[in-house]
Order: structure tokens, then sequence, then C-alpha cells
């Protein structure tokens, strides 16, 4: 990376001024939530790595300080196209999961979009780079290792793009579904089907006068009337932003129960947000559907990002959200929209029964440890070349696998190179961030906490 190292000193000053810009609002309006945030943080340099996205990006930024004039987005495999690609924004290798597209079927693939925006490819595949190399430090893997695990994601990722490029046939390369998805994936598609929505509806609702209603406890809040009336509203707005083809029973747009909920977890601590219970498919109670409302957050790429053409695309950060997951992911939730609420763009989806992440607890073995990897690598090779020109969008209005597969033909050897150079060196920053991070933390260093 050729970023400048700084003492710890100097280095959890700027740690603590990018969280300012990044979560100083959100954390003034409750600490709380963030102290939870922080603690989860603390556990593990990788936990630390899920929650700086603001941090990655402000060190991109950094790193491109001295090059091309200061530009952030120059650099290797990086033109006027690939430099504008819809990106995932937050692509590190716990954010794969399953969950049921709108043909019914289940599917292992990239999840949670609220990061996405337009952006250098390159960016998506250090992050997660780096990501590898914090596992497999984590699992004491050597650094031979684990610069065999990014090798195999680079040439996983490279292959399928070729594919892609030069016009696979879709059973050429299928999605991670039951039929074709094996080890870990496979294990994960199997545990989904098991779910039901009659477990989900069980640990959320109850059956009160012969009708259901969400639970008390649990998180949930009970809202005043004028709450209630502000969310119904939102509601209404989200119904206009679906797809036609979505919901095929008017009954199903009834709302039988609203509760309100405050995220806690690492990536939405602070951020407020709805339950809201409708009827589903038919008049038999286990078909429910709960979906959530929750307000959008600004993803930490578009700090760095000016391009007046892209952040004048999207009416608001919701709108954002789901344009952006719409594009990257092929037949993406039927519930899934945007709506406002007090003047913010809110995301709105259903609470999937069917979601069940990757789960590297279990994964120890070095060889089955590859095989995901080069899963993850077709799986992100897949999400790129999906959000273009046949996505439906202007805002990418060309080919992006034909784009990345031409720049990356260009320089076949150093391809794979330049994401292990930086899996390693940005691996090491974030352990040692990690443990500045912690020191700040503990030691009352973080304002407002």
């Amino acid at each position: 990376m050729s970023v400048p190292q700084l003492s710890a000193e100097h280095r959890g000053e700027e740690i603590l001024t990018v969280f300012d810009t990044a979560f100083g609002e959100l954390l003034a309006a409750d600490p709380a939530a963030f102290r939870v945030k922080f603690r989860k943080m603390a556990a593990s340099a990788f936990a630390f790595y899920r929650g700086t996205a603001c941090l990655f990006y402000h060190d991109l930024e950094a790193e491109s300080a001295g090059r091309d004039g200061g530009k952030i987005l120059s650099g290797p495999y990086l033109d006027d196209r690939t430099a504008r690609v819809w990106i995932h924004g937050d692509l590190h290798a716990e954010n794969f999961g399953t969950y049921m597209d709108s043909q019914g079927r289940l599917i292992f693939n990239v999840n949670d979009f609220d990061e996405a925006y337009v952006g250098p490819f390159t960016w998506d595949l250090k992050r997660l780079a780096a990501s590898l190399a914090l596992i497999g430090y984590a699992k004491a893997f050597s650094d031979e290792q684990i610069t065999g695990l990014v090798r195999t994601y680079a040439n996983a990722y490279r292959e399928r793009i070729r594919a892609l490029a030069t016009g696979a046939k879709s059973d050429e390369v299928p999605p991670f579904t039951l039929d074709t998805a094996q080890g870990p994936l496979l294990d994960a598609l199997r545990d989904a089907r098991s779910l039901t929505r009659f477990g989900l509806l069980d640990s959320m609702t109850e059956i009160r006068d012969f009708e259901r209603r969400f639970a008390p406890g649990g998180g949930s809040i009970e809202l005043d009337a004028a709450t209630r009336y502000k969310v119904l509203a939102a509601f209404d707005g989200y119904l206009e932003t679906l797809p036609e083809s979505s919901l095929d029973r008017p009954d199903s747009y009834r709302v039988k129960d609203v509760v309100g909920r405050r995220g806690i977890g690492i990536g939405s601590a602070g951020l407020p947000s709805y339950n809201i219970l409708l009827e589903g498919a038919t008049d038999a109670l286990e078909n429910d559907v709960v979906i959530y409302i929750k307000q959008a957050q600004t993803p930490a790429v578009s700090r760095h990002i000016t391009d007046p053409a892209i952040r004048g695309y999207f009416q608001h950060e919701g709108h954002r959200t789901v344009i952006s997951q719409r594009a990257l992911q092929d037949h993406a939730d039927p519930w899934l929209g945007w709506t406002e609420l007090d003047g913010r763009g809110q995301l709105v989806a259903e609470v999937s029964p069917y979601a069940v992440d990757l789960d590297w607890g279990d994964i120890d073995d070095p060889e089955e440890i590859a095989a995901v990897v080069a899963d993850l690598g077709r799986a992100t090779a897949t999400m790129h070349a999906a959000a273009d020109d046949q996505s439906g969008e202007s805002l990418v209005p060309f080919s992006t696998e034909r784009a990345i597969d031409a720049v990356i033909a260009a320089d076949e050897a150093g391809f794979a190179d330049v994401l292990v150079d930086f899996a390693h060196e940005y691996g090491a920053r974030a352990r040692g961030d990690h443990q500045v991070f912690v020191d700040l933390f503990r030691n009352g260093r973080i304002p407002g906490l």
C-alpha cells in the first residue's frame, strides 16, 4: 500500500477523526448502541475490520495521495470505465450467505448491500483480500498459505470474469444453489432450507385474539400513536417503489402490527428501525410476513468519490441502497424497496426466514478454505458483471465484465500480485489498528462514550 506508518498515538488520533466523520451524529444520538458495537469490534482484528470500512477507504485515499496527482480513482487496472463500476463497498469474507430469490430459489451469494456504491472494482477485491489475510492469520496460517488463498481468490475471479466477458452461457456459470454448491456453501444452503417462516414468526410474534401480533420484549419497542402514524405513512410510500410483479395478492399489503427497534449490530449501531407484520399470501397465520424499515446510512465509499453524476443519481440513501442491490443481485428480494421517514431515506426489505451467513468458525482445513475462497472469487465476479448496461440502470452504461476483462488482460501476471501485496500489508495494519482502537476504547479516549 505504501501508506506512511504512524506512531500508535498519531494513528489513534487519525482513527478518532475518521470515526467522528463516519459515526459522530449517530453516536451522539445513541451512545449505548455504540458501546455495544465497539465492544463487538474489540473482540478481534477481523471484527474491527468489519466495522471500519470508513477507515479502509480513508487509507485508500491516503495511498493515492502521491500518485497521479493524488487522484483517488487512479491505480493499477483502473481506467475511465473500471473506476466506475457498481461495487459492494464492504466486501469481506463474512458478507456472504443465503437468501431466497424472487423465483423461490435458495441462493448463496454476496449479501448486505448497505455500503454499495459506484467506484473502482479493485476496491472490492482489495477489501476482500485483506479480510482473507485476517482470517488466515487468526487460523495461524503462514504468510505463504495466506498468499495462496489470495491468489486462489484472484484467479477464480479472473477466470469467471473472462468466461462472462466471452459470452459464457448461464449453465456454464450457474449460481450457487442446492444443486450446484459444494462444501460449506452447500451446508449453509441446507441449513437455510431447514428453516421455516413459522420458526421466524414464532420467535418474534404471538397469537392474540385469533390474530398474530408482535410479542413484547426481545428488543421490540412499543410505538406511540404519532410515531405509528408516521411509520404507516412511510409504508404507503414504500409500496409505490415495489415492482408490479412483487406481490400477487392485495391482502399482502395489510398491516397487522408495527414495533420499533434500534440497531446494535456492528454495521447498524444507532440506526432507528421498525418491524411491520403483514398479511401473508394466504389467510393462514403461518404465512404472515415481517418486513423492516431501517434508516439507510451514508456509504463509506461515497465520502471519497465526488462525481456529481453519481451523487445526483440517487434520491437519498435508501434509494441508493435498493437500486444498488437490485443492480448487483440477480432476482433480489421481491419485498425490497425504499421510502422516507422524518426526511431521511429508508431501506425496506423482508426479515428473511431463510438467511444463513457463511460461518468461518468451523472451516479450518486449508484445502476446504481454498475451495470456499475460490467460490467467493466467482461470486464476486458474477456480482460485478450483473450491474452494468443490462441491469436496467443508466449509471453504468457499459459491459462491466468486458471492461474488467480488458484491463486484467493487459497485465495478467501482475493482477494477483497486487492483491497479495495489499492483503499482507493491510492485514498487518488492521491488526495494529485493532490494538490501537482497543486501547482508545478501554481508556475512555473515544469522545461521547
